[in-house]
């Protein structure tokens, strides 16, 4: 956020209100100025360091209310609420129940769950789930209400075990949804994985026990698998690349066929909550793999905000980063021993998959700014290396007349 004064475009109307107190749902009170012009809300705090900004723009604001009057007492006795649109709203509500990482510790501090859930059913449901990760909303469609959430796979087990709050949650959210009495339930794993891990206490959704969701298996291989495709992959484009067996050599890596099977099964959940309007939970078993895949690429077809700059770095910063993707581990950057059990291109996947959806849609995708300035730099730093270049040549020339001086040239990139 820019810090100093407030810019305005001539002919705006600018209302200015000093010693404004802005009651923050997760931060408190805090004391500031606040600025409101006919297309936005400017709130800056003038006693934190770092400053606290508010930037709204009213196009933002559903309504703007009064609350309390004379007649009130205390301190902040009386204001106004403002009311955006988005979350929270009548059925999301956001949740500081993990704030100290005690309901999960691999999930973000802030959550947002349905409204009608109250903090106490969430541990019976994270209980129920692995790694207590809940399902959590990752996006919301500003018009159906459909939703994308995601979580980790059930412990159902061997038993088939049930949890009526577990149920009661995935009806939640798919009653936040008035365009649909359905919720699809897309499980990353292959089928036969999704059953092998029940002898493990894992497991999915039984379509008996969960009213109105279908569940739909998407066939993407774990991280072992991955692992394997890549090593292949590179032994056919190091050191040597066997020109004449190019793509037979490529085919039998099985990457593509992983790519392509990990761009369908996000097609398929963007289709459901963009043509469907039916809400949707992502899971795989743990949730932090295959579901980053799957939710990032399906927030990328679905909302032009991600396809920016800033907002793909928003993008991994939510899905990946804060929902616990365990980077180090899979990377293994700066660790020699590459068969770990845990390494696997997962994050590489997401990039490939971002590139292909680039290549087929160019139009749909704002990343050509930074591509020009790539280009833009590239050109430059050529040029420079011909300067130098050629400013050397001439040096050495010189240098060979002793009549001459040579004059000595510094360039600072």
């Amino acid at each position: 956020m820019k810090e100093g004064p407030l810019a305005m475009p001539l002919g705006h109307r600018v209302v200015p209100a000093k010693d404004v107190t802005y009651i923050c749902p997760f931060t408190g009170a805090v004391r500031g100025t606040l600025t409101v012009t006919n297309y936005r809300l400017y709130f800056k705090s003038m006693e934190r360091d770092p400053p606290f900004v508010l930037d709204a723009s009213l196009g933002v604001i559903s309504r703007v209310e009064k609350i309390g009057g004379a007649s009130s007492r205390g301190e902040n006795s009386y204001g106004l609420e403002t009311v955006c649109k988005g979350i929270p709203n009548e059925s999301w509500r956001i949740t500081k129940i993990n704030e100290r990482y005690e309901l999960c510790d691999t999930y973000p501090a802030l959550l947002v769950v349905p409204a009608n859930i109250p903090d106490e059913e969430l541990k019976r449901v994270a209980s129920f789930r692995s790694r207590g990760r809940i399902p959590v909303l990752s996006w919301i469609h500003p018009e159906s209400q459909a939703t994308v959430t995601r979580c980790s796979q059930p412990m159902v087990g061997v038993s088939g075990k049930r949890s009526k709050e577990d149920e009661k949650y995935l009806q939640a959210i798919m009653d936040s949804n008035a365009q649909s009495h359905k919720i699809f339930i897309f499980d990353a794993r292959p089928s036969v994985n999704a059953v092998a891990n029940k002898a493990k206490g894992g497991g999915y959704e039984s379509e008996d026990a969960y009213q109105n969701a279908e569940l739909v298996f998407l066939d993407i291989h774990n991280i072992h698998v991955m692992r394997e495709s890549l090593r292949k992959l590179k032994e056919i484009v190091y050191p040597n690349i066997e020109e004449t067996h190019w793509l037979s050599n490529l085919e039998s890596t099985h990457w593509l066929e992983h790519i392509k099977l990990i761009l369908a099964g996000a097609l398929r959940i963007a289709d459901k909550v963009e043509s469907g309007k039916t809400s949707v939970v992502v899971h795989c078993s743990d949730g932090w793999d295959r579901t980053a895949q799957l939710t990032s690429l399906a927030m990328l077809m679905l909302d032009g905000y991600y396809r920016t700059i800033r907002g793909f770095e928003v993008l991994v910063e939510k899905e990946w980063l804060s929902f616990g993707h365990r980077f180090q581990l899979r990377v293994g950057h700066g660790d020699k021993n590459h068969a770990d059990a845990d390494r696997s291109p997962v994050f590489l996947q997401f990039i490939d998959c971002v590139w292909q959806m680039t290549r087929q849609e160019p139009i749909h995708n704002r990343y050509k700014e930074l591509l020009a300035k790539r280009a833009e730099l590239q050109k430059k730093v050529e040029e420079l290396q011909r300067e130098i270049s050629n400013r050397s040549t001439s040096s050495s020339e010189r240098a060979s007349s002793p009549a001459q001086c040579v004059t000595p040239v510094q360039t600072v990139v």
